[in-house]
């Protein structure tokens, strides 16, 4: 037999060890190093055209931009959030797929629905918040109330519960009702939408008596006297609405607002993660865009992945207590 020469023979000595290698590391290996090499999918699981969508669509440009290749959004909404959310979950853990991570899907639905398509803390790896989304609470022009103090006093006076409407069960406009409902003892109904559109109809004709709306929705709706703002629920005023106080300012001390970040399905090798949440946070930091996202009613927000992995999961216990002291499921 010849002997080979030792370059050779180092060679395919390399050949053999890669052969032993655990399954799918030579894959993995190639993928951090050429990655991204093709679009990346960005679900958004809420409905096209909504806070989500717009939020979603503001930081896929910039993302894409940034990684040189398109980040492509995806809006599969329904089942509050759950649908597109179990996309992302059971999607490859490659890189190519992203998630937008929310009050509902990643805190409040474990709670809401008797059985989950996901885990929640298990089935995704947090990237980085984006931005805190505070409610604007809305009513009726024809209920004569103009401050929050004076609704309350309003919905006591007509014996019956009061309606309430939200883009469905787990979103922060649910949370927030189910949240006013605990602290102020008034009977409460909520009323879930698939269609935005139609929710702020029926309270423009009074056939529900309040919204907890994001602020992009009824912006104009506001300022034509539609309806009525009467409140905000961050902790400070919005600049869209200098007037409006918040409801801590009125006596009802609530300052919940709706979050949307960044995520992965669980698996992501760590170099694409730390990819991800850098260029994220360059994108949050951005004063452009920050101007950008305050426009739409938003409040900019940077949290990196470790950060953002303890929010959510505060947020969950939180949204439990709220969640199981007003008794509401979502099927």
């Amino acid at each position: 037999m010849p002997i080979l020469p030792v370059s050779r023979r180092v060679a395919l000595l390399g050949l053999a060890a890669a052969g032993l290698s655990r399954p799918g590391q030579a894959q993995t290996s190639s993928a951090i190093g050429d990655w991204p090499n093709r679009p990346i999918r960005w679900v958004n699981p809420g409905p096209a055209g909504g806070a989500g969508d717009v939020i979603s669509r503001l930081v896929a440009d910039r993302l894409g931009a940034r990684l040189g290749q398109p980040v492509l959004v995806d809006s599969r909404p329904g089942a509050g959030t759950n649908i597109g959310m179990t996309i992302v979950a059971r999607a490859a853990p490659d890189g190519y797929t992203v998630g937008l991570a929310t009050i509902a899907a990643n805190a409040a639905n474990k709670w809401l629905y008797r059985t989950m398509p996901f885990d929640p803390e298990k089935d995704f790896a947090a990237v980085g918040m984006i931005g805190l989304v505070p409610n604007i609470v809305v009513i009726p022009p024809s209920v004569p109330a103009r401050t929050l103090q004076e609704f309350i006093t309003w919905a006591r006076a007509q014996n019956r519960p009061i309606n309430f409407g939200s883009v469905g069960a787990g979103s922060s406009q649910h949370l927030a009702g189910s949240q006013f409902q605990v602290i102020t003892g008034l009977p409460m109904q909520h009323l879930p939408y698939t269609n935005s559109g139609q929710m702020n109809t029926d309270l423009i004709e009074a056939r529900i008596d309040m919204l907890f709306q994001s602020i992009s929705a009824v912006t104009q709706m506001v300022q034509t006297d539609r309806m009525r703002a009467i409140a905000v629920s961050g902790t400070e005023r919005v600049p869209a609405f200098p007037d409006v106080p918040t409801m801590r300012e009125q006596d009802v001390d609530i300052t919940s607002t709706g979050w949307f970040g960044l995520c992965t399905p669980a698996g992501v090798p760590e170099p694409i993660l730390a990819r991800l949440d850098a260029e994220l946070g360059a994108i949050v930091e951005d004063p452009a865009f920050s101007t950008r996202l305050a426009a739409t009613g938003s409040v900019p927000r940077r949290m990196g992945r470790a950060e953002f992995t303890r929010f959510m999961a505060e947020e969950s216990q939180r949204w439990r207590g709220v969640i199981q002291a007003v008794g509401a499921t979502a099927g």
